[in-house]
């Protein structure tokens, strides 16, 4: 069974070379290009292709990113992968928050294209190393930052925020540590004004951002 894909992509010349290798290759078929979003928009629900190849920078008032969104959106089945040279973490970022399932730089060898567009459609999320490089190091230097607020805190404060984050109230945590509601609101004082926040999910949030979705 073939993998249907459509191309947006505002080069011709790039627009063409796609359209060929995918219809060129066992199990692969192009249904259609775009070279601008308007199109894509107005024709791809109808056409309901596997996997679409999308440029960023476009002609016209749509990126490709914005068109990531959208479509993905009217069809939620569709496997969207980028397929530009931006390769700045902010536009990455954005086209998987987008939708985006997959972020190939224009580099990429053609035999790199196809197996991208392959696992996306099996369920992957097909990359370029150096655009999955920035990805692993945003998350190490986001934890950085994390760790960075948890050590402002004594243990004994850690220890506090823990318990606040499990829901326990400020007598129940006075009970676990043997020590006077007072001296809890003591250390919960503390650590408003160490993290620089006015409430206990302001506070969570900057020492453990994953536990509160």
């Amino acid at each position: 069974m073939e993998i249907k894909v459509a191309v947006i992509e505002d080069q011709k010349q790039t627009r063409e070379m796609l359209a060929i290798l995918i219809n060129g290759s066992d199990g692969y078929e192009c249904l259609n290009t775009f070279e601008n979003g308007e199109d894509a928009l107005a024709l791809i629900p109808a056409l309901a292709p596997d996997v679409v190849l999308v440029d960023i920078h476009m002609p016209g008032g749509i990126t490709g990113i914005e068109c990531v969104a959208r479509l993905k959106a009217a069809c939620p089945a569709v496997q969207f992968v980028m397929c530009t040279s931006l390769e700045d973490s902010e536009t990455i970022f954005a086209a998987l928050q987008a939708g985006a399932t997959g972020y190939l730089v224009k580099s990429t060898p053609p035999v790199k294209i196809l197996e991208a567009i392959t696992d996306a459609h099996t369920g992957g999320s097909p990359m370029s190393s150096q655009i999955a490089r920035k990805v692993i190091t945003f998350f190490q230097h986001k934890d950085d930052k994390v760790n960075a607020e948890r050590d402002k805190l004594s243990g004994r404060e850690q220890e506090v925020l823990s318990y606040l984050s499990k829901g326990y109230r400020y007598k129940e945590i006075a009970g676990l540590l043997f020590v006077s509601i007072e001296t809890v609101r003591k250390h919960i004082h503390n650590i408003y004004e160490k993290l620089q926040v006015n409430s206990r999910t302001d506070a969570l949030n900057k020492v453990y951002p994953k536990s509160q979705g």
